[in-house]
């Protein structure tokens, strides 16, 4: 008797798991998905070259600007070490604190640099984002999709089809045009 019973809640659950199941997959039949590479859209976007060369040009720049210290700093470092047994114990010191203070100095400046690099790449992009955010809203919106998604942040897979990058980089190129 106490099997019966059993038995009873048994099927209850299974016919509620199947009917869930049924109205899942009607649910999903319902949804549009796609997917974009925002890398792939700045790095093909005519915005988003302009930036990008633009902040490696700035790099470079930058780079120039450093290579005479850091190579100044290198010849420092092998003159220590080559002339530093010959050296009096007093001006082996004042060497060897000399360079840290450059050293120190060299990477204090580096430090700006890469802060001055990541405040250009911040403000080169912030328009082409916020540009590139209506464009996924509005394309979104009109061609009835359910939520586009950025294929490098959490989606393991996504067939080609629902790929929307390139018609977005269409769109952002017209954006900013204007």
């Amino acid at each position: 008797m106490i099997l019966r019973p059993m038995v009873f809640v048994g099927l209850f659950f299974a016919v509620l798991s199947f009917s869930g199941l049924n109205f899942s997959v009607a649910s999903a039949a319902e949804l549009k998905i796609g997917v974009m590479n925002i890398q792939k859209v700045l790095l093909e976007s005519v915005s988003g070259k302009a930036a990008k060369s633009m902040f490696e040009a700035k790099a470079k720049e930058l780079k120039g600007k450093f290579q005479n210290e850091e190579n100044a700093l290198t010849a420092m470092q092998q003159e220590i070490e080559k002339k530093s047994s010959a050296w009096s114990a007093e001006k082996k010191e004042a060497q060897v604190r000399e360079y840290q203070k450059k050293g120190r100095e060299f990477q204090v400046k580096t430090e700006d640099a890469r802060f001055e690099l990541k405040q250009l790449q911040d403000k080169e992009l912030e328009p082409i984002l916020k540009t590139l955010q209506a464009i996924v809203e509005d394309y979104g919106k009109k061609n009835g999709y359910t939520v586009i998604l950025d294929s490098k942040i959490g989606v393991l897979y996504a067939n080609t089809a629902v790929d929307v990058s390139v018609e977005l980089t269409k769109a952002l190129d017209q954006a900013m045009k204007k």
